[in-house]
């Protein structure tokens, strides 16, 4: 069976990412967000670890909380060894995008439903790195960001 990390931050990027329900539940899988007073209670129900939580604007800690999440994000993807990362970002989950692609990992990264006329800085980062295997549009406009992309469609 194939196993899955579904990886995603905390709000609506999380909320999309929930949206594949009914796919991912017939794999093997771990979903990897940030730890907030709301994702704790996600253990209720799914398979679920925890990055450390960080906002840009707490510029002083930012780079340190990034720094440690990229090393859990190693172990987290040498632990559960996953055969496909889908993510649909934002910050804390572009290492695991990067470290996935790295180690040979098939990685879907999903570009934000909000963003249909902008890129996010998630997707600006990643696109430009190949940080990705498949890279995912949901606005037929995000094309002439992302020329490369593939355009799916809403995941709502």
């Amino acid at each position: 069976m194939k196993k899955l990390m579904l990886v995603a931050g905390v709000g609506g990027h999380l909320t999309q990412l929930l949206q594949l329900e009914s796919m991912f539940k017939k794999y093997d899988y771990v979903l990897v967000t940030e730890k907030t007073d709301v994702s704790v209670s996600l253990k209720n129900k799914y398979k679920v670890r925890y990055l450390n939580h960080i906002s840009r604007n707490q510029k002083l800690l930012f780079p340190f909380v990034i720094i440690g999440n990229c090393f859990k994000s190693l172990f987290y993807i040498i632990k559960y060894n996953p055969d496909v990362i889908i993510s649909t970002g934002p910050n804390t989950a572009a290492a695991i995008c990067c470290l996935g692609k790295m180690s040979g990992k098939k990685v879907i990264f999903i570009e934000s439903y909000a963003k249909r006329e902008t890129p996010s800085i998630t997707g600006k980062w990643l696109y430009r790195l190949h940080g990705y295997s498949t890279f995912v549009v949901q606005w037929e406009s995000m094309l002439k960001y992302y020329p490369k992309a593939e355009y799916w469609g809403g995941v709502y």
